[in-house]
């Protein structure tokens, strides 16, 4: 194994390598800064580019490019409450207080070393356990992803920074969202008012409304009186203290993402959920959670980072995609004439330890131009507050528009937008929303493949191992929220 590392680090001191490395960084800045141009899509735009290349060229440039394009998301997920992907979701919840609160470099220095350290753990996990992770993500079924599904609903109690009644609702408005379209099972359509939504609700396009649009509407709302909505001093990068109180965020972060990455076909989102659920529940000021921590901030920029390198260990050993933009990656792989899998470490293991060595170094190079360019990201935050909403207002439509060349897009996001601005009107949590509609498909396909499987038995769930001590944890985040509120009240 030495031996073929090495040589993936020999091919990236190549000069072409470098610079297409550090072209991938800067690029993937801006694919995931850019809300509705999310890994995927970037990297289906990049790939017709790498046709003509050399395969450890294309993969170098392609791989810095999906690992760089999921902090990106990051940046408008702080400065202007936009997340640029939907794993950067939670880190707007803590993000853009501390932005509306002058402390934007604080929230984008933490973000970026945070995403740095997840980047670098997780792709040594990925050296060191891919092939071994990969065996046990295979013991994984129909029963397992949805007790790991259901696992993610339970967080919903925690990530509802008011009323948990609240918080549920918008859990279930967000599973009802789910159901509309095409049944993927029976195939028969469902809540389904006109033809175009037979394929249900785009995901971007609601996580745009609801998060950006939104903000937009208060921000228009807002009197010239109330012009003070981000302090005039931006603040400088966060400090060895704060630093330090980040340390254990991040790294439980970095093993929860990378661990949940390798499971095929969850995703980076659930993944930053379960961190910065996690994260809270162990904190000392869980108080500050969603009003400015930078705790959830390194915990769910850690997880998605590490979730990257993890979701990589089924797309190499396996040739099952760990997320769409790995599907991307298979894709350009098969393209140059390879096959993913089992036999590319013993046929072409140049290809797979060329990643390897893309991702050690790309972190460093990520974080240290994020860290450089932190302060200047900072001072978008002084932009006066209606032509930083336009501009917000024409990315947003912009962004939802280019997904696929639809209107419709746009129309779902403005809906979106209005649906979100009467739920902060109104104090309800826009989070549970979103996380039950990145969880919904998940828990109801596999619901009900489980039980197709074992005959209509419910019992699935609790005699298959891993399955059953899911399910317990599941059980048990959704009740220590509630007791420990009625211990506070008491």
């Amino acid at each position: 194994m030495l031996e073929h590392l090495l040589a993936g680090f020999s091919n990236l001191s190549q000069p072409t390598a470098l610079l297409v490395l550090v072209a991938g960084v800067f690029i993937g800045y801006f694919v995931g800064a850019m809300p509705g141009i999310n890994a995927a899509l970037g990297l289906s735009l990049l790939m017709p580019f790498t046709f003509g290349m050399d395969p450890v060229i294309a993969i170098i440039f392609l791989s810095s490019t999906y690992m760089a394009s999921e902090y990106g998301g990051a940046i408008t997920a702080i400065l202007i409450n936009t997340p640029g992907s939907a794993s950067s979701a939670p880190t707007a919840l803590d993000g853009y207080p501390l932005a509306l609160q002058g402390k934007a470099g604080k929230a984008l220095g933490v973000s970026i070393i945070a995403s740095g350290f997840g980047n670098f753990i997780g792709s040594l996990l990925l050296l060191l356990a891919a092939v071994p992770v990969a065996s046990f993500a295979l013991k994984f079924g129909a029963p397992e992803y949805f007790a790991l599904a259901f696992f993610g609903l339970s967080v919903v109690s925690s990530i509802s920074s008011g009323s948990a009644v609240k918080g549920w609702t918008g859990a279930i408005f967000g599973l009802f969202i789910t159901c509309i379209g095409l049944d993927r099972i029976d195939g028969i359509p469902r809540f389904v008012p006109h033809w175009i939504f037979l394929g249900g609700i785009p995901f971007v396009p609601m996580v745009v409304g609801l998060f950006a649009i939104s903000e937009v509407m208060v921000m228009f709302e807002k009197k010239k009186t109330d012009e003070v909505v981000f302090k005039a001093n931006v603040s400088d990068l966060p400090n060895a203290s704060e630093l330090k109180t980040c340390v254990v965020p991040g790294l439980q972060g970095t093993i929860i993402g990378y661990v949940v990455g390798v499971i095929p076909a969850v995703g980076l989102s659930v993944a930053a959920w379960l961190s910065y659920d996690f994260t809270k529940r162990r904190s000392k000021n869980p108080e500050m959670f969603g009003k400015g921590s930078l705790e959830g901030i390194a915990a769910c920029e850690a997880s998605n980072n590490a979730a990257v390198a993890g979701a990589m260990v089924p797309t190499l050993t396996l040739g099952v995609p760990g997320t769409p933009a790995s599907a991307i990656l298979i894709a350009a792989l098969m393209i140059q004439g390879l096959q993913p899998g089992p036999l590319l470490f013993t046929r072409n293991p140049e290809i797979p330890y060329a990643i390897f060595a893309t991702f050690l170094v790309s972190g460093p190079i990520m974080t240290i131009f994020g860290l450089f360019c932190a302060k200047f990201f900072a001072k978008v935050t002084l932009i006066p507050r209606g032509v930083l909403a336009s501009f917000v207002l024409c990315i947003c439509f912009l962004g939802t528009f280019a997904l696929d060349s639809n209107m419709f897009n746009v129309w779902i996001a403005f809906a979106f937008g209005l649906v979100g601005y009467v739920m902060k009107k109104f104090d309800f949590p826009v989070a549970p929303v979103v996380l039950a509609m990145v969880l919904g498909p998940i828990l109801e396909f596999n619901f009900r493949l489980a039980l197709l499987m074992s005959g209509g038995s419910f019992m699935i769930f609790l005699t298959r191992p891993i399955s059953l001590v899911i399910l317990l944890l599941a059980l048990f985040s959704f009740v220590v929220p509630l007791v420990r509120n009625r211990a506070r009240a008491k």
